[in-house]
């Protein structure tokens, strides 16, 4: 598919980081849309799925080809990528150009995910709580399942990734993080981290 057939909503580039993607110099695409409305989201302004000012995915892949040999990684961020059907076809645009490809997902569809996983380079996932919490935070029935089968999905591939968690202080004593970190591990050797929550911004 070519990029001007494809559709992938994008919100937004950032056009250099050195965080996003452990050890790479990495661009960042976000994807427009979300299925899930936590109260903490980094990026609100991607939530909805049509976003104001969205860039046309040719637009990215012109960019991108200006800094190929420059940049070693793109990321996949969002908003959450992996709703959109365009996902998979736009990795293999972009790894066709010879960079590394990064997924950062908090992994609402683990089907589409196990499809992806074999696609990618390196994926950060967020798990925001015990599965038991997830509707109080994300709005959303069955979340906790579907990201917990997501991370079993990532550690069982053995792809490197990061899986982290948000403190939310309205949801976490030390005691549910100890919790949340021994089921984690109970499905497998892993990376994880946690990371403060911030006052909401907008990309």
């Amino acid at each position: 598919m070519s990029g001007s057939e494809l559709t992938l909503r994008v919100g937004g580039l950032t056009p250099l980081t050195t965080v996003d993607y452990p050890g790479e110099l990495a661009a960042v695409i976000f994807c427009q849309g979300c299925p899930w409305r936590c109260h903490y989201c980094h990026n609100p302004d991607l939530l909805p799925r049509q976003g104001e000012q969205q860039i046309p995915w040719d637009q990215i892949l012109a960019f991108l080809q200006t800094r190929r040999g420059l940049l070693d990684a793109v990321v996949f961020s969002g908003g959450e990528p992996t709703l959109q059907r365009g996902l998979p076809d736009a990795i293999g645009q972009v790894k066709a150009m010879g960079f590394k490809v990064g997924l950062h997902s908090a992994g609402p569809y683990p089907e589409r995910l196990r499809e992806l996983l074999p696609l990618l380079d390196w994926i950060g996932l967020d798990i925001k709580s015990l599965p038991e919490d997830y509707a109080g935070l994300t709005g959303v029935r069955r979340s906790g399942e579907r990201a917990w089968e997501s991370a079993a999905l990532v550690i069982e591939s053995g792809l490197p990734h990061q899986i982290r968690t948000t403190l939310d202080p309205a949801l976490f004593t030390e005691a549910k993080q100890q919790r949340l970190l021994d089921r984690l591990r109970q499905l497998g050797p892993l990376k994880h981290s946690f990371q403060v929550c911030n006052p909401v911004v907008s990309i």
